[in-house]
């Protein structure tokens, strides 16, 4: 099994944000190397219990590996934070009172090559975090029409150039055979994107690269999901939080957490509220929680990252 040397992001600000007391029953929905999971169950010791899930195996051999000093108190789960519901039910647990979600790609599955998240190193197209599934990232290359491929790097990946990559996709599967591997396709793109262009940014291939694997493992819609469902899952003065790594998952969290944190919606100058809407959260985060300058210097893969958090309420009260 590959070794994890994964620095967990904006640590002490999300220790600050999930404030584990001792005793209380945590959830990590993406425990990755364990690092997180590690720190909070620091503070629930000795009493306090933690339920890691990841959809990615290695990631769960990588963290009972970590935590074994916290084995007694840890349940691992194989599954998609977006189950959060049924993994719960399935453990006997019906409220928590912290939940973790560290969402995208980490940077072990960046660093395993042979996975094909990476446009840096030559490897089959693949880009699943479940491998137990079947879509890949080569069968939406070679397997899409134009159209269908333009959506995908246009919405997924804020892609400039959507429509031209997608069809250099479609020309050089019909003239050349399948892109099969991770260089095939950078390939591919650096020849539809005119060189001034690739000279401009970041790697031509980011956002294409970004933008196929949200869509092989239906990020968006696993996050919509598991944001909602993870407020329904707190105790009253439980507290959810988000690291995200691009716009569009931070824009999702922060859309989610604005209308679970609304109350009555009633149009102006109601005698009284005939909505009946409440507030289900208070969101602890105005603006979204950056890595200061030593966390970058240490870990430049945190520059994207954003912390945004909620206390769960009830009526507007965040106690019982």
């Amino acid at each position: 099994m590959m070794q994890f040397s994964h620095e967990p992001v904006l640590l002490q600000e999300t220790l600050s944000v999930l404030a584990p007391r001792p005793g209380e029953v945590f959830v990590d929905g993406t425990v990755g190397g364990g690092g997180h999971s590690r720190a909070i169950l620091e503070r629930i010791a000795p009493h306090g219990r933690l339920i890691a899930i990841d959809q990615d195996k290695n990631a769960l051999a990588a963290a009972k590996e970590t935590l074994a000093p916290w084995r007694e108190h840890v349940t691992f789960v194989h599954n998609n934070f977006a189950n959060l519901q049924d993994v719960l039910e399935s453990e006997g647990v019906q409220k928590v009172d912290g939940i973790l979600m560290d969402i995208g790609v980490s940077s072990h599955q960046l660093d395993e090559g042979e996975r094909g998240f990476s446009f840096n190193t030559e490897a089959p197209l693949d880009m699943r975090m479940d491998r137990d599934k079947d879509l890949t990232a080569a069968q939406l290359v070679n397997e899409l029409d134009a159209e269908e491929l333009t959506r995908i790097l246009r919405d997924y990946g804020e892609e400039l150039w959507a429509r031209r990559i997608a069809e250099f996709m479609v020309a050089r599967r019909k003239n050349h055979g399948p892109i099969e591997t991770t260089g095939q396709l950078v390939d591919v793109i650096k020849a539809a994107i005119p060189a001034r262009a690739r000279r401009r940014g970041p790697h031509p291939a980011r956002r294409t690269f970004q933008a196929l694997r949200i869509a092989v493992n239906d990020e968006l819609g696993v996050l919509e999901r598991a944001v909602n469902d993870g407020i329904d899952c707190l105790k009253t003065g439980g507290r959810l939080a988000l690291i995200t790594f691009h716009s569009l998952e931070d824009r999702m969290v922060k859309k989610i957490f604005q209308h679970r944190a609304a109350g009555c919606q009633c149009p102006p100058g109601l005698p009284q509220c005939a909505c009946g809407n409440q507030a289900h959260v208070k969101i602890l985060t105005g603006k979204p929680v950056q890595a200061k300058e030593d966390e970058l210097e240490r870990n430049p893969r945190a520059r994207s990252a954003k912390l945004r958090a909620v206390i769960k309420v009830l009526n507007g009260r965040e106690g019982e």
